[in-house]
């Protein structure tokens, strides 16, 4: 029991010390950046202003609908790549969308298109009849004009391994009326091929073998995995009213700068080294594994944040902060029930399992209903809202873990050294 418990404790020890250095080095090889070249909100770094324009006939207007509409895509399009931290504004009268984000992670020469172009394809697809006789200079199909389905029709859609030829390919689903307009056009189109067009990309365009029902297509000719997901990521999304032109793209500064980030990071961190300094005065030895598992939690968030490509803003920060105090809540409750099982005669590996075992219940139902407040400002809120709702929601969930398994861990691998055995280590 002695080894195994003691191979736990150094795995535990290992494993944060890895995630240390991704998160002081990153980690290219797994598309990680370290921490000074994650992305970071608008508030914090500037970012990047655009006009989108809809692209329709000379004279005509979009409505209010679809401006709405082309609005909502677009956000489903930024948070699908974690970018929390953007302003979005419709100008009706106009006929146009505003929109300003954060610049990419790592990228040390500002470059105001490569920003703009992580919207995504602020595209419409559609499923086209073909001219034979109508292609451009490389020999592929230009639109005709003839839809049969669009984006629109689509409920989702996922990359797959086509288990024919081992391709790559991204499955659709389509609704009633998506479906039957495909069965009609593929019916009608047994031999000849269909166009799939992003705009006026040409995407693919594979033969119709027969007659296609049931709602279930699939899009063929992508080359890795990675353009198959990013495909799907902008179908899921929804297809937007009009195509979008990008225009005016501007760099704007930070609201706040990067002072306000060496503030808040100095706060954060005078704060976790008073937090620190509590634990192990009035804890000893539980309090040093719980800085130990505190500090674990801290570098796995920002690691995540980092590896997900989510933008961190001042509220994010102050999220992180926030999961801090509930690991810290989780601990001072698991050690005073430890305590008070030490005091009543209990041994010490007898108090540390019922100390644990008293104290999961009172952790689960606190870290349940802030797992619920962070759930329903995700649902509900924008914007910099939502990157505080996401960074609090990953640290509630990880400081749960680091609290139950992390400090269980060294705890009961500290109970089986005879010098750690000493009850005045415990508080107690």
């Amino acid at each position: 029991m002695r080894v195994q418990n003691g191979v736990k404790f150094f795995a535990v020890i290992l494993l944060i010390g890895i995630l240390t250095y991704i998160a002081a080095f990153g980690a290219p090889a797994l598309g990680i950046n370290d921490v000074k070249n994650m992305r970071f909100g608008t508030d914090i770094k500037g970012g990047i202003a655009t006009t989108l324009y809809p692209d329709l006939p000379a004279g005509q207007k979009p409505t209010d609908e679809q401006l709405s509409s082309a609005r909502s895509v677009i956000e489903k399009r930024l948070d699908g790549k974690g970018i929390f931290d953007r302003n979005i504004t419709t100008e009706n009268e106009n006929g146009r969308i505003i929109v300003e984000i954060p610049y990419k992670p790592g990228e040390k020469d500002f470059n105001p298109q490569k920003a703009i172009d992580e919207i995504g394809k602020t595209a419409l697809l559609t499923f086209q009849e073909v001219d034979e006789e109508k292609k451009d200079d490389k020999g592929r199909y230009l639109p005709t004009g003839k839809i049969i389905i669009q984006g629109s029709h689509v409920i989702s859609a996922k990359p797959e391994v086509d288990n024919r030829n081992g391709g790559i390919v991204v499955a659709l689903e389509l609704n009633s009326e998506g479906a039957a307009k495909f069965e009609e056009g593929t019916g009608r189109l047994v031999g000849k091929p269909i166009a799939i067009f992003m705009d006026d990309q040409l995407i693919s365009a594979p033969n119709v073998q027969q007659k296609i029902s049931g709602g279930k297509a699939i899009i063929t000719g992508q080359r890795t995995i990675e353009e198959a997901t990013d495909l799907a990521s902008t179908i899921r999304a929804g297809s937007l009213p009009f195509r979008l032109i990008a225009k005016d793209l501007n760099a704007i500064s930070p609201t706040l700068g990067e002072g306000a980030l060496v503030v808040t990071a100095t706060a954060g961190l005078v704060a976790f080294i008073l937090v620190a300094l509590f634990m192990i005065i009035y804890y000893r030895l539980p309090g040093i594994f719980a800085n130990i598992a505190l500090f674990g939690l801290v570098v796995i968030q920002l690691v995540a944040l980092s590896a997900f490509k989510i933008s961190l803003t001042l509220p994010g920060i102050a999220g992180i902060i926030l999961s801090i105090g509930m690991g810290v809540d989780a601990n001072v409750i698991i050690f005073e029930r430890i305590k008070e099982e030490i005091k009543s005669g209990k041994s010490l590996r007898a108090a540390i399992d019922m100390g644990f075992k008293r104290a999961f219940s009172a952790i689960l139902d606190s870290n349940v209903t802030t797992l619920i407040s962070a759930g329903v400002l995700y649902w509900l809120g924008t914007g910099p809202i939502k990157g505080f709702a996401v960074t609090l929601f990953l640290g509630v969930l990880l400081s749960f873990f680091t609290a139950i398994t992390a400090s269980r861990i060294m705890l009961k691998s500290a109970a089986d050294i005879d010098i750690a055995k000493n009850r005045w280590l415990y508080g107690a």
